[in-house]
C-alpha cells in the first residue's frame, strides 16, 4: 500500500495517469459521450445543472456519472490512504464568485481545460485557441501569484464529519440519477437531443469517473497547476501528465478513427476565435486565482476540501446564469450577452487579484 501511494507522486505516476485519462476519455466518447467530449468538467457539470433543472437549456441536460465518480473516487482514495482532511474557510465566497465567471468562460470557449486538450487530441483547429487563452489566463494568474496574492489560509475542521457531504450530495445525484433511469420517477431533467442526450452507459461511465478520481487524487493532477508550476517555476512534473494525456488521447483518437482535423463543423465547437481566445483567458485566470483547474477542484472536494466544494458549486451554478441570461456559446456562435459577461468577468477577477495580496507591490 505504501508503494502505491509514494509512485503516483513519482513522474512515472503522473505520466500514467495522463495516459489513462486519455485513454478512457477517448473510449467514453466511442461508448457515446459526445464527440470530442469524452471528459469534459465544464461541459458535464453545466449538464447536471440541466438535470436539476437550474436552466432550461433542453439539449443539455444530463446527470452525468463522470462528475460523481470523480469525487466519489477521490473520496475513497483520500480514505484509503489517510488524506482525507476536512477543511475550508479561505475566503469561500470568493471562490464561489471565481467559480461562476470560470464557468462562464468555458461555456463562451465550449470547454474545460480537459476538453481544451481532447479538443485538439480530435483534430479542432479552434481549440488552437482556446489552448493558447488557457496559457494566457494562467500567465496572467502567476502575475498575481508574485504581487502576494492570496486567498488566505485554511483551517481544519474539528469535526471528521464536515467534509463529507460534497460526497454525500454525489451520491445522492447518483440515487436520483439510478431512480430515473429505472423507475422512471422523473425528478431530474433528461434531454432527449444534443449533448445531453449522448452518453455512455451509466455504470461505465461512473466506474471510468471513480477511477480517475482515485488516481488522480493520488497523483495531484491538474491542468492549471501543470503550467502554473511550468511558468513560475520551471518544474515540468504536473506538465508531463498533461502532455501524456494529449498524446493519449491523440493516438486512441486515431486507433478508434475519431479523429477529424480542420476548423469548420468541429462538433460542439465554433469559429469566433477571438471569443474562443478571451473565453478560456478568463476561465484560465479564475482557475488560477481559485487554485486549482475544475478536475482538481473536484479531487480535492473528495478529500474534504470545503473551498474546492464551494468552487465547484459555483461553476455549476455559473452553467446554470450562463444558459438563463444569453451567454452561453453554442455551435452557432457566441450568445447574445456573451461580451458583456466576459468583460464583467475579467473586471471582477482583476479586483479579486489586485485586492487579495498579502504583501504591497
Amino acid at each position: 500500500m505504501e508503494r502505491l501511494k509514494n509512485f503516483f507522486a513519482t513522474r512515472a505516476g503522473i505520466v500514467l495517469t495522463g495516459l489513462f485519462i486519455g485513454i478512457l476519455a477517448a473510449v467514453l466518447q466511442k461508448l457515446g459521450n459526445p464527440p470530442n467530449m469524452g471528459i469534459c468538467v465544464a461541459c458535464m457539470e453545466r449538464d447536471i445543472a440541466g438535470a436539476l433543472g437550474l436552466h432550461r437549456a433542453e439539449v443539455v441536460q444530463y446527470m452525468r456519472p463522470e462528475i460523481i465518480g470523480f469525487v466519489l473516487g477521490a473520496f475513497l482514495s483520500a480514505l484509503i490512504f489517510k488524506e482525507y482532511r476536512p477543511r475550508g474557510g479561505s475566503s469561500p465566497f470568493i471562490r464561489f464568485i471565481l467559480g461562476i465567471f470560470a464557468m462562464i468562460g468555458a461555456l463562451t470557449f465550449l470547454g474545460c481545460p480537459w476538453r481544451t486538450l481532447l479538443r485538439l487530441a480530435g483534430g479542432d483547429g479552434n481549440a488552437i485557441f482556446g489552448f493558447l487563452g488557457l496559457i494566457f489566463g494562467i500567465f496572467l494568474g502567476t502575475r498575481f501569484f508574485k504581487m502576494g496574492y492570496s486567498l488566505g489560509r485554511t483551517q481544519s475542521f474539528p469535526s471528521k464529519a464536515a467534509g463529507i457531504w460534497f460526497p454525500l450530495l454525489m451520491f445522492l445525484f447518483l440515487v436520483l440519477l439510478l431512480l430515473d433511469v429505472y423507475y422512471q420517477t422523473n425528478i431530474l431533467f433528461f434531454s432527449i437531443k444534443g449533448p445531453g442526450s449522448m452518453h455512455a452507459p451509466i455504470f461505465i461511465s461512473l466506474s471510468i469517473g471513480i477511477f480517475i478520481g482515485f488516481i488522480a487524487q493520488r497523483s495531484r493532477f491538474c491542468t492549471m497547476g501543470a503550467f502554473r508550476d511550468l511558468i513560475l517555476f520551471k518544474q515540468p512534473h504536473l506538465f508531463l501528465g498533461v502532455l501524456s494525456l494529449f498524446v493519449a488521447a491523440f493516438i486512441t483518437n486515431l486507433i478508434l478513427d475519431q479523429f477529424n482535423p480542420g476548423f469548420e463543423n468541429q462538433p460542439i465547437a465554433h469559429t469566433m476565435q477571438l471569443w474562443n481566445f478571451l473565453g478560456m483567458t478568463l476561465a484560465g485566470l479564475a482557475f488560477a486565482l481559485a487554485g486549482g483547474c475544475p478536475g482538481r477542484q473536484l479531487f480535492l472536494s473528495g478529500e474534504g476540501d470545503g473551498d474546492a466544494a464551494i468552487f465547484a458549486t459555483g461553476m455549476i451554478i455559473g452553467a446554470a446564469i450562463s444558459h438563463n441570461f444569453g451567454i452561453a456559446a453554442s455551435p452557432k456562435g457566441i450568445g447574445p450577452h456573451t461580451p458583456e459577461a466576459i468583460i464583467l468577468g475579467f473586471i471582477v477577477c482583476f479586483i479579486i487579484g489586485f485586492t487579495m495580496r498579502e504583501k504591497r507591490i
